[in-house]
């Protein structure tokens, strides 16, 4: 076998004749490194290795419902991404959406809370008092508002992560799981449903590229929530089957109270992102 060359590590000074440095890990860099080519194949290589996993976790997600939280909860974990991963490149995946038809799911606007939702009363006293106490008029808040509130979404939607966990653990009480079952399935939940967001966003955006009204239309707007209600009713029936070992009619009440409750705490993460951007802007 030829010898490997002489080179200096970078980070220890030393000399060494090894593949990699015994101490810190570091390795010779390849002179095919520092051109372009080489570049672009780490690039490729990166990529494709981080794709690998998340790819076949999304496609697992997808397919079989319910099966990557069994497999994570099994000790499965080399051929998967971690769940948090999964939740936050779907996040990612979502707001980028969002960002780029100008459309915000879990947030509401100063202009909705005021008007067009169940709290819009209680809202209206809200920001009377703020701009009461502020001395500000309601058309120089709003901007500041409606900033914030978008940015308050991206960045605290994890927290019906964990409220989620906790209807899980009452709708399956009597099988004493473990809470971390309940948190890795939330968070394999709410993966899908930013992806199906993703999907009724495009929807909606290339309706109104038609020349339709888009999300703006209630018309539009009604047609894909029941679609968003049904798909997850629909994924949360074929989920707790595998997780949770669920069967029959329980079964079909159960996902039917858990799709409710995922209604429910996305109409109280917008009211509490309300109080949070009222308190913070």
């Amino acid at each position: 076998m030829r010898e490997p060359l002489e080179w200096t590590c970078p980070t220890c000074g030393v000399s060494l004749r090894t593949p990699f440095c015994p101490q810190c890990g570091e390795q010779p860099v390849p002179a095919r490194d520092l051109t372009l080519r080489g570049i672009v194949d780490r690039f490729i290589k990166a990529f494709t290795s981080l794709d690998g996993r998340v790819m076949r976790s999304f496609g697992m997600l997808l397919r079989h419902p319910g099966s990557l939280t069994v497999a994570f909860l099994k000790g499965v974990r080399k051929q998967y991404a971690s769940p948090v991963q999964l939740f936050l490149l779907a996040n990612v995946l979502l707001f980028a959406t969002q960002s780029l038809t100008r459309t915000n799911v879990f947030g509401s606007s100063l202009q909705s809370h005021l008007h067009h939702q169940d709290w819009s009363a209680l809202a209206g006293s809200l920001v009377a008092r703020r701009l009461e106490r502020t001395q500000t008029t309601l058309d120089a808040y709003e901007p500041a508002f409606d900033r914030a509130v978008v940015l308050n979404a991206k960045s605290l939607v994890i927290l019906m992560v964990p409220a989620f966990a906790g209807v899980l653990a009452l709708l399956f009480v009597r099988r004493r799981e473990p809470l971390m079952t309940h948190v890795v399935f939330s968070l394999h939940l709410y993966a899908f449903l930013m992806l199906l967001f993703s999907l009724a966003i495009v929807a909606a955006g290339l309706q109104h590229w038609m020349g339709g009204g888009g999300l703006d239309s209630p018309r539009v707007d009604t047609v894909l929530s029941l679609i968003n209600v049904t798909a997850c009713a629909a994924y949360l029936f074929l989920a707790i089957g595998p997780a949770y070992g669920a069967r029959g009619l329980v079964r079909v009440v159960q996902s039917g109270v858990a799709a409710l409750a995922v209604g429910a705490l996305v109409l109280g993460y917008r009211f509490i992102l309300l109080l949070i951007t009222l308190t913070w802007t």
